[in-house]
């Protein structure tokens, strides 16, 4: 059974100039059933009142006398680590592409726009904070299953037997963590939530044609399925926009990639290792014009050269917001153009095989 996320317990800290921004957002998390929040009006108090209220999430405004919002992430720094994972979502009535760039790149996850609308706030809100509490839940279990192999290993010679079988409960518990964090992300942009299902089926097919062992296409098969979990981080109104995507809009979007490793960073095992690098590294392309990082050919891990390819055919067989889905054969054709340049050529081969 699913845990409930712990959402209307967050603790939400305001920072804001204007009392009136304030005000109106304590209104509207009051509305909406949160308990915990607290605003502040003057920057310079930021420091003190985060290490004091210690919140789940910030609303950051990013232009304040004494201290704007770029000066306070910055005194924030030390506290925005991805142990703790702590979203901020700058406030602002304009800003600009350079300006979004650099909030982002000091640790800001979103952007509100004011004038505010209601509904988006909250659903801004409830998303990131849901992560945020994804990834606690996980660094939680993690640690505590860390601390219990340290255990086992100091019982290793009396007890190799026992060390045996509580190396396969770990194994099985991170299973069901990763398996709740793909139900989680499915149903963000797939309304049937078999996406990532097939993806994972592709992918293990994939992995058997090119000579995997057996127990390298069962991981691709589970891990295959995180490749898109930080997407529960991207806005409904980007992830779901019908029409083509501005230049920030995608940049906002590509952030999938860093946001789904940082989630799932931290695990010892093979599953969670193997999907953190899937997350990360399934967009780039064969030619280095991927991204996050513009890896090329073999630097590209093999398993995100495999997911890549599963993905994009699914990606193209099937209906989307933006656009009508292909026919296996225009699909199919595509993949093999692609061969050289978005994909690794040996993948292509394997999945022109496995598709005959």
């Amino acid at each position: 059974m699913t845990q409930t996320l712990p959402v209307k317990d967050a603790r939400i800290l305001i920072v804001d100039d204007q009392e009136m921004n304030t005000v109106l957002l304590e209104g509207l998390l009051e509305d909406a059933g949160y308990r915990h929040f607290k605003s502040i009006n003057d920057a310079r108090q930021a420091i003190e009142v985060m290490q004091e209220f210690k919140p789940d999430l910030v609303l950051l405004d990013l232009r304040m006398p004494y201290l704007d919002g770029f000066a306070v992430m910055g005194q924030m720094a030390p506290l925005l680590t991805p142990s703790n994972y702590l979203p901020i979502i700058v406030l602002t009535a304009d800003i600009t592409p350079e300006a979004r760039t650099e909030a982002l790149s000091q640790g800001a996850m979103d952007f509100l726009t004011k004038p505010f609308e209601p509904l988006e706030v909250l659903l801004r809100i409830r998303n990131l904070l849901e992560t945020r509490f994804l990834h606690l839940h996980l660094k939680r279990h993690n640690d505590r299953l860390e601390q219990r192999v340290q255990e086992r290993t100091q019982a290793l010679e009396r007890a190799m037997e026992a060390l045996m079988e509580q190396t396969q409960a770990l194994e099985e518990a991170h299973t069901e963590m990763a398996t709740r964090l793909a139900i989680v992300g499915e149903y963000r942009d797939d309304d049937t939530g078999e996406h990532t299902w097939r993806v994972g089926h592709t992918a293990a097919k994939l992995a058997e044609a090119l000579g995997m062992s057996k127990l390298e296409v069962s991981l691709m098969l589970r891990t295959a399925r995180l490749h898109d979990v930080g997407k529960i981080a991207i806005p409904d109104e980007i992830l779901l926009k019908p029409g083509k995507l501005t230049p920030e809009e995608f940049d906002q979007m590509k952030a999938h990639t860093t946001i789904g490793a940082s989630i799932l960073t931290g695990g010892r095992s093979p599953i969670l290792l193997l999907a953190e690098e899937i997350a990360l590294t399934h967009h780039e392309r064969w030619d280095g014009s991927g991204y996050p990082n513009g890896l090329a050919g073999e630097a590209i891990p093999l398993s995100s050269r495999i997911v890549a390819v599963a993905d994009v055919f699914d990606a193209l067989i099937s209906e989307r917001p933006y656009k009508k889905a292909w026919s296996h054969v225009e699909a199919i054709a595509e993949i093999e153009r692609q061969s050289g340049k978005q994909f690794d050529p040996r993948v292509v081969e394997a999945f022109l095989q496995i598709s005959a």
